[in-house]
């Protein structure tokens, strides 16, 4: 997997860029109807806790974002005589 989209590399460049303190894991779970894995990580800062949720997508990828639904659809096909 890229490392850029890792678990670990999103919680550096949100969390702890101007900070030694340290980080901890304070929830995961998957989400009650799409069963995406999530993870919330907290960073105590000067000015108090930040919390970050982070969203498991199909590619293998941590985003701050959760995944797009999966949508039905339709396919309409004209037919040829």
């Amino acid at each position: 997997m890229n490392a850029e989209r890792s678990l670990r590399f999103l919680v550096e460049k949100w969390l702890t860029q101007n900070f030694a303190a340290p980080v901890r894991v304070i929830r995961f779970s998957r989400t009650l109807h799409s069963r995406t894995r999530y993870v919330c990580v907290e960073a105590e800062r000067p000015e108090g806790s930040v919390a970050l949720y982070f969203f498991r997508h199909d590619d293998g990828a941590w985003r701050v974002f959760p995944p797009e639904a999966v949508r039905l659809t339709i396919h309409a096909y004209a037919s040829v005589e």
